[in-house]
């Protein structure tokens, strides 16, 4: 009698470790997919592949259209200027950077400074304070500013050698 209740004993305990273990194993299984799949998406090349005539697969090398260095030109002062509101004029003070590529560009901007401040105070002063006081207004303001220093620098330089036109600081009283 004691013999049958450790048989049945022994009988029940087994298939229950054996599900136990093909549950940790079907869920070790899918942890493994997850990661395999997971590196495989972020770690997989990117770039495209051509094959050649021979059948052998190549990456294309497509270089970016700005390889170059980015280097930032400050502006040797803020511009300072008033601007006519509807109740009273403000008087605004923006500090501007400019972003080129190359060091061949960064002197050539710096030696052209006067034209540069010339053009990029004409569009400050011809703003409203309507347009500076969001951030929407900021933004096109800056738009406008780069394709005047652009139209500007063109004549003199044969190309747009302005990428951006940053401005770094901007007070408005």
């Amino acid at each position: 009698m004691a013999e049958e209740e450790s048989l049945e004993l022994e009988e029940n305990v087994a298939p229950k470790s054996k599900k136990k273990l093909i549950i940790f194993g079907a869920i070790g299984l899918v942890v493994i997919l997850v990661v395999v799949g997971a590196l495989w998406f972020f770690l997989g090349s990117s770039e495209p592949q051509t094959e050649d005539m021979n059948g052998e697969s190549q990456t294309e090398q497509t270089e970016p259209v700005n390889s170059r260095e980015a280097f930032y030109v400050g502006m040797p002062r803020p511009f300072l200027f008033n601007l006519p509101g509807q109740s009273r004029s403000r008087i605004v003070e923006i500090k501007v950077q400019l972003m080129v590529r190359g060091s061949d560009d960064d002197v050539l901007i710096k030696k052209h400074i006067p034209l540069i401040e010339d053009a990029l105070l004409t569009t400050f002063s011809s703003a409203d304070v309507q347009k500076m006081s969001s951030l929407a207004g900021k933004d096109e303001l800056r738009q406008l500013a780069l394709l005047n220093v652009q139209n500007t620098l063109q004549p003199v330089t044969g190309r747009k050698v302005v990428e951006k036109v940053l401005f770094t600081g901007f007070v408005m009283q």
